[in-house]
């Protein structure tokens, strides 16, 4: 394996970095905004799919009322 000077890890760190793509301020916005969206749904989902397990299992060890 080859050593690598820490100038020139450096060096390449920076010219990697430079490579990067950031999003703009919108496009962090709207997918901010999406995964919250998403996250209301899936808790919605998820409620009524533990409602209806619950009174499933209520009504087959007859503890409804």
């Amino acid at each position: 394996m080859n050593k690598t000077s820490p100038a020139r890890f450096i060096q390449e760190v920076r010219q990697e970095a430079s490579k990067v793509t950031w999003p703009t301020r919108k496009e962090t916005g709207i997918s901010t905004a999406m995964v919250f969206v998403f996250v209301i749904l899936a808790s919605i989902f998820f409620f009524i799919v533990d409602q209806i397990l619950q009174f499933g299992v209520k009504f087959v060890f007859g503890l409804g009322g």
